[in-house]
């Protein structure tokens, strides 16, 4: 279990190796006051730096990292890229195995890092269970995508800098994949402010391992499967939002294009499907902030086709 002492600890340990990203007011007319936390400023364009960083800088203090066969992560696309700037800065070699669905910049950036890319099979699943068998063959470093301590920890970070910026805030709003930057988000904030988790209708692994009591397996689809595609919330993260109460919400892949728009149309803000789901949440009234609110919506993400807009 992720505590706030364990996400202090990392961010201390991650200091000058991440960006601490801008909180930005919205401007909205609306009764509740919003703000954007941009994590998607972050290196790669992704929160998921913070936590490859914690994983890597633990294990070379530990000794566990051998520069020679350095690391090995399974990701649709932002943990690999992460972990391969990661080891990179840090001078070791990256191995990513990815699914052969991994949208194809994410992939081209994954060649441009440096990175030793395996592509295979049509889910993140069996990217794991490959990277898995890679890391017990070889002694490499495994970094998971999501459901690790240090990787929780590191996410957290991002809800230590929102707290430091903007210490009224009510309720924080994130998406919620595998559960790391949810987990991780709401143990720094804990006893200080509400988190709502916001999945695509079409991947809740989240919504139903609370139903259920336990995480359990999804079916994985959708528009934002390629970010938050995981087939069920990690067990830390699960453990982080029964503790803390984290309440869930989904919202439809239409809502989640709509609010991928708004924020190029009025913000001028580039983000990810995954990412445009927070937002999604208060556009289509899946989650109703009191009058007078204080709301900050984390955007988790930039790795996408500017094409597409």
């Amino acid at each position: 279990m992720v505590t706030r002492e364990e996400v202090e600890a990392a961010y201390s340990r991650t200091a000058g190796w991440v960006r601490h990203t801008p909180v930005a007011e919205s401007g909205n007319q609306e009764p509740y006051h919003l703000w954007f936390k941009c994590e998607f400023m972050q290196h790669t364009g992704t929160f998921k730096a913070r936590g490859a960083f914690n994983r890597l800088l633990t294990a070379r203090e530990n000794g566990e990292l051998n520069p020679e066969i350095g690391i090995v992560v399974a990701s649709g696309g932002n943990a690999g890229l992460a972990n391969a700037y990661a080891a990179s800065k840090l001078g070791v070699p990256a191995t990513v195995f990815v699914p052969e669905a991994a949208p194809a910049t994410k992939v081209h950036k994954l060649f441009a890092s440096g990175a030793r890319v395996v592509q295979g099979g049509s889910e993140y699943a069996e990217a794991y269970a490959a990277a898995v068998k890679f890391a017990e063959e070889t002694g490499a470093v495994y970094c998971h995508a999501y459901d690790q301590p240090e990787i929780v920890a590191g996410a957290g970070g991002v809800g230590l800098e929102l707290l430091d910026e903007l210490p009224d805030v009510d309720t924080i709003l994130v998406a919620v994949g595998g559960g790391g930057l949810m987990g991780g988000i709401a143990a720094a904030v804990e006893g200080r402010a509400h988190v709502v988790g916001v999945e695509p209708e079409t991947v809740p692994t989240l919504h139903t391992a609370l139903a259920k009591g336990e995480p359990v397996d999804v079916a994985v689809s959708g528009i934002a499967a390629d970010s938050l595609g995981a087939r069920r919330i990690g067990e830390i993260g699960f453990g982080v939002a029964r503790r803390t109460g984290v309440q869930s919400v989904l919202v439809s892949d239409e809502d989640i294009v709509q609010a991928r728009r708004k924020l190029w149309e009025e913000y001028r803000m580039v983000v990810e499907h995954g990412a445009a789901a927070a937002y999604a949440a208060l556009l289509s009234g899946a989650y109703v902030p009191k009058d007078g609110e204080t709301v900050a919506v984390i955007l988790c993400g930039a790795n996408t086709d500017p094409a597409h807009f």
